[in-house]
């Protein structure tokens, strides 16, 4: 802490008023002001890693760009910016994949939402989806309703009013799609966008082996542009992104709808919003969206 400073050429007999004055002060005095000067390295370490936090959330981490994420991702998958209603949402909307659920589309044929009822349950294991676990395993890799129904999706409606499981939508979204896209994002050199755009790809594709997964179709993209972290041209790469992303959604039917890229990520790539500033407007399947 900076502290003013005194005036020069003090009289002697006030330096030793003072020094008589100082001996004074009484021993507690002393040790509180010792304590203080001790916690203030604490202090300042806490601030430290808060600062190095806020630093480190300087893309699509950073809790309004995360925000801006999900209500753009929920334009897509249910025609709502309101994301947190989607912690009840579960239906078979055709695509192959069994039960589509959650805020970023769990579903029961490729194996997330099985791990996340698996950590839900782990978490809180008398839970009303624990009963669930032997049919989800069952059915995993296929479109199958074998020992779901008819009551899963009213009892996925019922956890949904448990904070534990939003909570538990939340962790497993994390660490499936959300911070694996931010962190490939960044070593690629891209910004809010581009990561965006990642975190986009890996919801809808999953990060698998196969030719049309977020994986592959970034390979397709650093096959015909340098990402900024070898030199490239940031906008030139997602471009080159965008387009093999198109491509793999082009490859299944129940995806071949691409207004998700065309009139929403592409218009502000187009824009130059790298950043993805608001406010922004968009797109998805002819219904118009805005975020102030």
């Amino acid at each position: 802490m900076r502290t003013r400073s005194t005036g020069k050429g003090l009289r002697s007999a006030s330096r030793l008023l003072l020094g008589l004055a100082l001996l004074a002060i009484p021993a507690t005095a002393v040790a509180t002001t010792a304590a203080t000067e001790e916690r203030k390295p604490a202090a300042q370490s806490r601030a430290q890693e808060q600062e190095q936090t806020a630093q480190a959330a300087s893309g699509l981490d950073d809790p309004e760009k995360k925000e801006i994420a999900m209500k753009l991702v929920s334009s897509a998958e249910n025609s709502s910016l309101d994301w947190k209603a989607q912690y009840k949402y579960i239906e078979d909307i055709g695509d192959g994949r069994g039960y589509t659920a959650g805020i970023i589309g769990f579903c029961s044929g490729t194996g997330d939402m099985l791990d996340l009822v698996e950590l839900y349950t782990q978490r809180k294991p008398d839970n009303v989806l624990a009963k669930y676990l032997p049919a989800l395993r069952e059915v995993n890799g296929s479109d199958s309703h074998e020992g779901l129904d008819p009551t899963f999706t009213g009892d996925w409606e019922k956890a949904a009013q448990d904070p534990e499981f939003t909570k538990a939508q939340d962790d497993e979204r994390d660490r499936v799609y959300f911070n694996p896209a931010v962190s490939r994002g960044k070593e690629d050199g891209i910004g809010t966008l581009g990561q965006f755009a990642y975190y986009d790809a890996i919801v809808m594709h999953g990060d698998g082996d196969d030719e049309t997964s977020f994986g592959s179709i970034r390979e397709k993209a650093l096959a015909e542009a340098k990402p900024p972290s070898e030199g490239g041209d940031e906008v030139k790469y997602l471009h080159a992104f965008l387009d093999a992303r198109v491509w793999a959604m082009k490859q299944e039917e129940a995806h071949s709808d691409t207004s998700r890229v065309d009139t929403a990520q592409r218009v502000f790539l187009n824009d130059g919003n790298l950043n993805l500033d608001t406010p922004l407007d968009w797109k998805v399947y002819g219904d118009s969206y805005h975020i102030d």
